[in-house]
């Protein structure tokens, strides 16, 4: 054995010693972080701000007031029942029968045009009727957009100013004949009765008033065609037709008493 070879033995038990130190400096190191995750619940998630009690959503009112999608829904069924609703509970049924009836007494068929006298109708019904939509707006309407009331509430509360202009202007004799035709008891209260029986016995109310107005209109007219015929009769001129001699005499009365200025005041007052 040489000299070199016990410190060849030495080094290498030196290299031994040495890397026994640092495996065991390893084990201690992992055991000491051990502790960390000892515990068998897992890892905790955040608490958030302290003070915190909830999450809220402000919707800013959309909850409350009905949305554009509703609103469209709801004009758009009323456009589409605005004739039916126009013609039947309204005044523009009987303003335009009157009319007729005027220009039917003159001996006129075709002038004013019905554009015309549907026009003028049609205006007159929203003069008469400015009241009552203005209460339907404040009760029902106005409410409804707001959010404060229900679809349903809002129609209760709408159709009330309708229900009165209608009962005022409808005759006890009409829903009486309604109610017996639809073989129901007759309310005691007069404010008790169905739409369904007031809006038909309103109709009827109309055309037997505008009836009554439109022969009133016509007795002056059919008294100048009664004396220009029998005018015609007595000058042997018979086949000169009444209604070409007549025709001016009753523009002239007509213009003369100022027809169209008394037909609408009729008109306007017979709503009170």
């Amino acid at each position: 054995m040489s000299a070199h070879e016990p410190s060849t033995a030495r080094t290498r038990l030196r290299r031994v010693g040495l890397l026994a130190l640092v495996t065991a400096a390893m084990f201690l190191g992992v055991g000491g972080f051990a502790p960390a995750y000892a515990d068998p619940t897992g890892p905790r998630g955040p608490n958030g701000p302290s003070g915190g009690t909830g999450v809220t959503v402000d919707l800013d009112g959309l909850t409350e007031n009905p949305s554009n999608s509703v609103v469209a829904l709801i004009g758009l069924t009323l456009i589409s029942l605005l004739p039916a609703i126009l013609l039947t509970c309204t005044s523009f049924t009987k303003i335009l029968v009157v009319l007729g009836l005027t220009r039917n007494a003159l001996g006129l068929n075709q002038t004013p045009p019905t554009q015309v006298l549907t026009g003028l109708a049609l205006f007159l019904s929203l003069f008469i009727m400015g009241p009552v939509l203005s209460d339907i707006n404040d009760a029902g309407v106005q409410p409804y957009m707001d959010g404060k009331v229900s679809a349903s509430q809002a129609y209760d509360r709408g159709v009330e100013p309708l229900r009165d202009f209608m009962l005022e202007q409808t005759g006890d004799d009409e829903l009486r004949l309604l109610t017996n035709v639809a073989d129901r008891d007759l309310p005691e209260d007069k404010a008790d009765v169905a739409m369904s029986t007031l809006v038909p016995a309103f109709v009827l109310s109309e055309l037997k008033q505008a009836f009554i107005i439109g022969f009133i209109i016509f007795i002056p007219f059919l008294v100048i065609d009664i004396v220009v015929a029998g005018a015609l009769m007595a000058l042997g001129m018979m086949m000169m037709p009444p209604v070409m001699v007549s025709l001016p005499f009753k523009l002239l009365l007509f213009v003369l008493v100022d027809g169209w200025a008394l037909i609408i005041t009729a008109l306007v007052s017979s709503y009170g």
